[in-house]
């Protein structure tokens, strides 16, 4: 298992009236320090996403720069974006290949590409995306050109549905051989089955316990493995999935961090904004919200494996419930809570050294070793 952190730049209205103006830039901040402390205790990957137009929710609307300055300040950690637009309209497939070949150069090779198509009416009306349906055969379309323009010489161009260009050398061409590790956001298992035959890896937002998404890793799982006509150069077999983690020495003192860290008003921002996502019975409707969690809620929570929240014992044993379903790498969003950067980074610390390492033995990643077979 692999283990990673999860960049959004969340600004609630309370950080908001506890900092003023400058909420925006302090969160940004703690972000960047939060990184730096997954690099030095041993996390695979930072994840940043890309959102535009959703107040509180996520404020990080350009990844690429938010990567490039993270990519200065690590040393190890991988450099990954989850995601990044990939419908014409908000992005042209030229300028995410230009931006991803930078972010691998300026890496020396660490950058991956997590690739999306909005999860948000609000982002994709803003961008002249009235039908949501119509990104699926966007993604589609894009993906393939994306790979074509990375490789050596001139790309030919292309004259499709919904972006054409003319023959142009792309420039920069990446760093890693033969191009940055794919992957792509899915929630239903159909989306799963999906990548799995298109041969990217999956990151996966969801909020339900694991066991909820076994069959969904199954049908990926035996997707990818028969996929022989990959739409990038290899077949990235890797399943991330998303939680949120507070470990700390002492797990009542983390519940008790966990009860007011307004966890339960950004998934109810969830909710309000990403209204492609299906909508579980019970979550109430904005202005109305999910309510905070109790100490007892988050340590039921945990022996469900829904969250890490308390001692290294008990989420090493939540842990356990997403090995076994088949995820590859397990990523925390912890900064999309108020959660105070020094509880961040001593819950990235104590992490790092009492439960990290006894899953994460390989010091190399796991896209790596996949790409590097493909050369032997």
């Amino acid at each position: 298992m692999e283990f990673g952190i999860f960049n959004s730049l969340y600004v609630p209205q309370r950080l908001v009236e506890e900092n003023g103006a400058a909420a925006e830039h302090r969160r940004l901040r703690d972000e960047i320090d939060w990184v730096i402390a997954a690099d030095k205790a041993g996390f695979k990957y930072t994840w940043a996403t890309e959102h535009h137009f959703l107040e509180e929710y996520s404020h990080l609307s350009a990844n690429e720069s938010f990567l490039g300055y993270a990519a200065a300040v690590t040393t190890n950690i991988r450099i990954a974006s989850g995601i990044m637009n990939a419908t014409p309209p908000v992005n042209h497939p030229a300028r995410l290949a230009e931006r991803a070949a930078m972010l691998d150069l300026l890496s020396d090779g660490r950058f991956e590409l997590g690739l999306g198509r909005g999860s948000s009416t609000t982002e994709q009306r803003g961008f002249g995306i009235e039908d949501p349906e119509l990104t699926r055969d966007m993604f589609d379309e894009t993906v393939p050109e994306i790979v074509k323009m990375w490789r050596d010489g001139e790309y030919p161009g292309f004259e499709g549905e919904f972006f054409s260009m003319p023959a142009r050398n792309v420039l920069p061409k990446p760093l890693t051989k033969p191009h940055p590790p794919l992957w792509v956001a899915a929630g239903s298992p159909s989306t799963f089955e999906k990548a799995g035959q298109m041969g990217l890896g999956v990151l996966c937002f969801s909020m339900a316990p694991p066991k909820v998404l076994a069959p969904a890793i199954e049908a990926y799982k035996k997707a990818i493995a028969e996929c022989d006509n990959p739409v990038g150069d290899f077949v990235n077999d890797n399943v991330m999935m998303t939680t949120q983690m507070l470990c700390l020495e002492d797990g009542d003192r983390a519940r008790q961090i966990g009860t007011d860290i307004t966890s339960g008003y950004h998934d109810s921002l969830v909710f309000r904004y990403l209204d492609t996502f299906p909508r579980p019975p019970g979550i109430p409707v904005w202005p109305e919200l999910i309510p905070e969690p109790t100490a007892e809620g988050l340590r039921k929570a945990t022996a469900r494996g829904m969250t890490l929240v308390g001692d290294p014992d008990e989420c090493s044993a939540a842990i356990e419930q997403y090995q076994a379903i088949g995820a590859d790498q397990l990523t925390f969003g912890m900064l999309s809570t108020t959660m105070p950067i020094e509880v961040a980074i001593e819950a990235v610390e104590t992490f790092g050294t009492h439960v990290l390492p006894n899953w994460d033995k390989d010091p190399v990643c796991r896209t790596t070793h996949q790409r590097e077979a493909l050369a032997s």
